[in-house]
């Protein structure tokens, strides 16, 4: 992408409001994929926009994992920002029942790029990884090449829409987890997996560092037969290595994403990882 302007600078890098009905995909109409402007990564598709007469483009909902919420520096409206570089894109609203899905995403659309339909699209694929606190996770797996976006969230077990604190009451049977859109003409899910299995101890199936119990527990699950065979055959590999693995490999089910304060927690916090870190296994 090239650089941002000054205009551009000053709402996706200070959080500023272009003019209402004065941005250039406002009453934009053509199918495609709208980008974040700062690192290009697909944000919303064309299908899910719809004119909701606020003066500035509105969706009903994001491409999975690519928009991160956080709270306002307001304190009442909820911000939306690039799930992969953090850039300012607007606010998002819901209850107002102006589509089924009763969500708007409101954007600046200076916020935005967009890539038509046609041509040579770019397919995604999305991998799931669960292996300790989902925070260490996101952070040692976002900055992987070819990684699109990440979420925290929760997997693998029965309890629709759970809240951390059933999670973590270990009755829910779920666990914490990280779901990553990635471009598979970048990076391969066996890079991926190679990451997953040396940035946790595999060998530890319900634990990592002090962090114990069944929603900590280690598993791959699986969104295609293709990463369930490269699951399997690293995990063989591990094991003519020497290492007892205990890694589950589940074919995904419903993903719950996690609270907000979840998100990137240490992207936000600027603190690091203290029970992940990675150690070359392959």
């Amino acid at each position: 992408m090239k650089p941002l302007n000054e205009e551009e600078q000053r709402v996706i890098l200070h959080k500023g409001t272009e003019a209402p009905f004065s941005g250039k995909y406002y009453r934009h109409k053509a199918a495609g994929t709208y980008l974040c402007r700062r690192c290009g990564a697909p944000l919303f598709d064309s299908k899910d926009k719809f004119n909701s007469g606020c003066g500035w483009p509105s969706f009903d909902a994001e491409i999975a994992g690519a928009v991160r919420r956080v709270p306002d520096a307001d304190g009442e409206r909820t911000e939306i920002v690039c799930a992969k570089c953090g850039g300012h894109l607007g606010h998002v609203f819901e209850g107002e029942r102006l589509t089924p899905k009763n969500t708007r995403y409101c954007v600046n659309s200076v916020s935005l790029a967009f890539k038509p339909s046609g041509g040579s699209k770019e397919k995604l694929e999305t991998a799931i990884f669960a292996g300790g606190c989902f925070w260490g996770v996101e952070y040692l797996m976002k900055d992987v090449a070819g990684v699109v976006s990440t979420e925290a969230g929760y997997t693998g077990g029965y309890r629709p829409n759970p809240t951390y604190e059933e999670v973590c009451s270990d009755l829910t049977g779920h666990a914490e987890a990280v779901r990553i859109v990635f471009n598979p003409k970048q990076v391969s899910f066996q890079t991926l997996a190679k990451r997953f299995f040396e940035i946790h101890d595999p060998t530890q199936f319900c634990g990592q560092g002090p962090d114990w119990g069944e929603q900590y527990r280690s598993e791959i699950f699986y969104t295609n037969p293709n990463q369930k065979q490269i699951a399997e055959q690293l995990v063989e590999e591990l094991r003519q290595k020497g290492f007892p693995v205990a890694t589950r490999i589940t074919r995904a089910g419903d993903f719950w994403p996690a609270e907000a304060y979840h998100q990137h927690y240490y992207q936000r916090t600027g603190k690091k990882p203290y029970c992940h870190h990675r150690v070359k296994r392959f």
